[in-house]
């Protein structure tokens, strides 16, 4: 696969719609042609302790930022006709779908591919298929794990490997 969008979202809480930030990787002929990384304000907007354990965002930093259709009308036309690749693309895909319906916007029938999944093919012997130790795998250093963007970059790095 040479030509794809990997993609990563945090969320605030339980919610899938509370996606608070989004990172996103473009890849064309099998190089990095852009990225873009948005903090978006959740829907519900409050933050569990858990999710900020996690990714370190509390609702001061996304509380005058904008809902998720402005976000995605910016990102929308970077990635026509691409699929998209998530590490773990369940929950990805969940809450771009969640999104989508809180939103009442009309899914446009984004097709999306796990590297997880991959990875377990690629690399049965690992200890775990979690996205820093595939990645290292990979040859690729994930330096600040749940900061949206820089876990966008290593699983299109491990999809230019694997996939």
């Amino acid at each position: 696969m040479l030509d794809f969008a990997a993609i990563d979202f945090e969320t605030a809480n339980g919610n899938r719609s509370s996606v608070c930030s989004v990172g996103l990787v473009v890849v064309e002929n099998g190089k990095i042609a852009g990225s873009v990384h948005r903090l978006i304000r959740p829907r519900p907007n409050f933050y569990s302790r858990f999710t900020t354990e996690i990714h370190g965002m509390r609702y001061e930093d996304t509380a005058d930022a904008p809902d998720f259709p402005d976000v995605w009308s910016e990102i929308a036309p970077k990635i026509l006709g691409l699929p998209f690749v998530a590490h773990n693309s369940p929950f990805d895909e969940g809450c771009l779908r969640a999104v989508y319906d809180l939103y009442g916007l009309r899914w446009p029938g984004y097709k999306f591919f796990c590297t997880c999944r991959a990875s377990r093919r690629a690399f049965p012997y690992l200890p775990n298929h979690k996205l820093p130790t595939v990645a290292a795998q990979c040859g690729y250093d994930l330096r600040q794990h749940h900061n949206a963007l820089a876990d966008a970059e290593a699983c299109a790095a491990i999809a230019l490997k694997i996939l």
